[in-house]
């Protein structure tokens, strides 16, 4: 683990939502790299400080967060985590930004102890929404996409039986525990499941699991997936 403070840049169009959580981070000893005030800004502040985590307010002038979010998580390998600030837990937006890359959201009234917390997180590679968040999201919102419209689209094919099964129940919004009962696996096996998938799928963490799963067709809105049906039983 780094002994380098957490660097975070902050993206809003209001200096009163930029200020307060420059103060909620700065108190926790999360030093924020830069702020803008839109999405241009947001996008340039990255290149020049290189943090380890944005904040980015979605509604924004000049340049939206979405496609801000898209330029950042795009421009390099190394590319921060990105976390979308709104208003509205249910919120198209918010499921483009998600499957443009974004590792979770935030509301704009959280905790102080919830920001920090999120901040933390993403910035140790975990997705920030819970699942079952994220499918009533992508339940809402996402459509099958053709692939070659599809930022997310992947080649299934390339997964073992019991990985599908796991990327269809994570799909669904089940825990890690969650899908160890259903499969009769350990933790372990099923975090080790779970970490082939994104690598195989190219994918950053399960926020991006659960959006290709929808948009490829392997899970419909409605769902139902018992686990095991027509697999192999492979570990």
């Amino acid at each position: 683990m780094t002994d380098q403070p957490l660097r975070v840049v902050v993206a809003d169009d209001q200096a009163l939502v930029r200020t307060g959580f420059r103060m909620i981070l700065k108190a926790d000893g999360i030093e924020v790299a830069a702020e803008a005030g839109n999405g241009i800004e947001a996008v340039e502040a990255v290149r020049r400080t290189r943090p380890d985590v944005v904040l980015m307010d979605i509604r924004m002038p000049e340049l939206d967060g979405l496609e801000a979010t898209r330029q950042i998580v795009t421009s390099a390998p190394d590319d921060p985590r990105v976390i979308i600030l709104t208003t509205f837990d249910l919120d198209e937006y918010v499921y483009e930004a998600l499957a443009s890359g974004a590792s979770g959201f935030l509301l704009k009234d959280v905790t102080p102890e919830l920001v920090t917390a999120a901040v933390r997180m993403v910035r140790a590679g975990d997705a920030l929404l819970a699942p079952t968040i994220t499918r009533r999201l992508v339940e809402r919102y996402a459509r099958p996409a053709a692939p070659e419209r599809s930022a997310l689209h992947r080649d299934v094919g390339t997964l073992t039986p019991r990985e599908l099964d796991v990327l269809r129940l994570l799909a669904q919004g089940l825990s890690n525990t969650e899908l160890a009962t259903r499969l009769h696996l350990s933790e372990t096996t099923v975090k080790t499941h779970v970490s082939r998938i994104l690598g195989k799928l190219q994918l950053r963490d399960r926020v991006q699991a659960v959006v290709m799963a929808y948009e490829s067709g392997l899970v419909s809105p409605g769902d139902e997936y018992a686990a095991g049906r027509g697999g192999s039983g492979q570990e």
